[in-house]
């Protein structure tokens, strides 16, 4: 027990520190299903974080200064214990509503970041100097103990970020990770409420409270079909819909706040039309027969292809392992000797270059219109011209409009293309005459000495080709390199 009373406050200080870690990274799934996972989100989450545990620091020494007792630390700790859980209890209704109320991703992720992780932070930032001057004992040692504690806080956080990224999220979930956040702080709340014996007569009550809004909060619903699902990438959505267009049943693959992947639950035709216009590999590169897409997630289009194209193979470059194993579960996702699959990120496949292919296929989304930004640049680009064989072509899925800000980041990607392959082309895939709406496009790069052909004897290859806007996209932007690509602020115009 002397022990235990003479590290306690190292043991507050070490655990709040791993807390905070824990629960700004789990911030990030909270906001991905709603907000997505751009830099706008990190930098939010990142900035008022920050400021919320030096306002904390503030605070702390402040009250420190007036009132330094283990009951009030006590009730710090308490007070950050609650104000998680009301993260926990608000996050999804918060976050529908936002967008009804403010306009644009940055203020949204500002607001997100404010409203639901800022007043728990600030506490979170008070526990370490409240903590030091209950630990100082004279003034000659006052130095090493503030060094120790905020020593002892820092490989606390380091430890919370680590165990948060490797293990906790993708075994435990977003808000079964609050709620044991919220029931680790209580109990800290608790040892130091107890600590000089000090009775707190309402401490079994909040207990029974806490475990109750637990079972609530983990409580499935049985008679929908839903999955709510974090990896070691993203939180995964999974749910059963009706397709507006056929009236058919259909099943999303909702990752962080993009739409992924989609299936009719009685056919592998695709439902999104971007995927049609991938025929048009046909007519760049006829007679293919070695293939790859960067990004798997439901393994819609693979399946497809398999489908459809038995003379060719497939090798699927997906980076989430669970993923795949979500579309075998869900999706009807099976073994096939003609695909192959490789779970590591699309750029590093690229950069190894130990494959030669006739067409590669893109469709990797990080967030709502956002491509991963390591895959737009020229090095990319480059890397998929040497992996092509010649007369491949790659075609990539890009969402956007054909002019206005909202094209900023086409014009760039058409502009970084250009820099690489000799015939680089745009397909807009639902009206080609509606500038200003924000839409998928397909960009096709061809690796050829020859200048290809406009006119197919297939009549809905002949229809997809007249879908061309190139002529209408102004290539006024930079080059996108490795050393520039600020793809995030180019899609965030799109999303306005």
């Amino acid at each position: 027990m002397k022990v235990i009373s003479k590290y306690l406050l190292e043991s507050v200080v070490f655990l709040c520190g791993a807390v905070v870690m824990i629960y700004e990274i789990a911030g990030s799934r909270v906001l991905g299903p709603y907000l997505g996972t751009s830099i706008f989100i990190w930098t939010s989450l990142i900035g008022i974080i920050l400021g919320s545990l030096s306002l904390g620091y503030w605070l702390g020494g402040w009250l420190a200064d007036r009132k330094p007792t283990y009951t009030m630390l006590a009730w710090i700790v308490l007070s950050a214990a609650v104000l998680v859980g009301l993260t926990t209890l608000l996050k999804d209704v918060f976050l529908h509503l936002l967008p009804r109320v403010i306009i644009g991703l940055k203020w949204q992720s500002v607001v997100a970041a404010l409203f639901l992780f800022a007043p728990a932070s600030i506490f979170l930032g008070m526990v370490s100097p409240y903590a030091v001057r209950l630990k100082i004992k004279a003034l000659q040692t006052s130095g090493r103990t503030v060094g120790n504690l905020y020593a002892i806080s820092t490989v606390g956080s380091i430890v919370g970020t680590f165990t948060a990224g490797f293990f906790l999220i993708p075994a435990m979930g977003t808000t079964n990770i609050l709620v044991s956040l919220t029931v680790l702080l209580a109990l800290i709340s608790i040892a130091l409420f107890t600590f000089n014996r000090e009775k707190f007569k309402s401490l079994p009550a909040l207990i029974l409270i806490m475990i109750a809004g637990y079972f609530h909060l983990t409580k499935q619903e049985k008679s929908v079909f839903f999955i709510d699902k974090d990896t070691q990438y993203s939180r995964v959505w999974i749910y059963d819909a009706t397709d507006a267009a056929t009236g058919k049943p259909i099943r999303f693959m909702r990752i962080n706040n993009e739409s992924s992947s989609a299936m009719f639950l009685d056919s592998e035709d695709p439902i999104f039309d971007y995927m049609k216009y991938y025929r048009l590999a046909e007519h760049f590169t006829p007679r293919f027969q070695s293939t790859l897409i960067l990004g798997g997630a439901a393994y819609s289009y693979p399946k497809y292809f398999l489908e459809q194209y038995d003379h060719a193979t497939i090798d699927v470059v997906e980076i989430d392992p669970q993923l795949t194993e979500l579309a075998q579960q869900y999706f009807r996702l099976k073994d096939d000797p003609r695909m192959k699959i490789f779970h590591e990120d699309g750029r590093t496949f690229l950069n190894r270059g130990n494959y030669d292919y006739d067409v590669i296929f893109g469709d990797t989304f990080q967030s709502l219109y956002t491509l991963p930004w390591h895959l737009t640049t020229r090095e990319a680009a480059q890397k998929k011209y040497d992996m092509l064989n010649e007369g491949g072509s790659a075609l990539i899925n890009i969402i956007s409009s054909l002019e206005g800000k909202a094209s900023y980041f086409l014009r760039a990607e058409l502009a970084t293309y250009r820099d690489v392959f000799p015939w680089v082309y745009v397909f807009a895939v639902t009206d080609p005459l509606d500038k200003n709406l924000v839409q998928s496009t397909i960009l096709v790069a061809v690796k050829s000495d020859h200048e290809p052909v406009f006119h197919s004897d297939d009549h809905e290859l002949a229809e997809y080709l007249k879908h061309d806007v190139t002529d209408q996209l102004v290539t006024d932007l930079p080059v996108l390199t490795d050393e520039f690509a600020p793809v995030d602020f180019y899609t965030n115009k799109a999303i306005r």
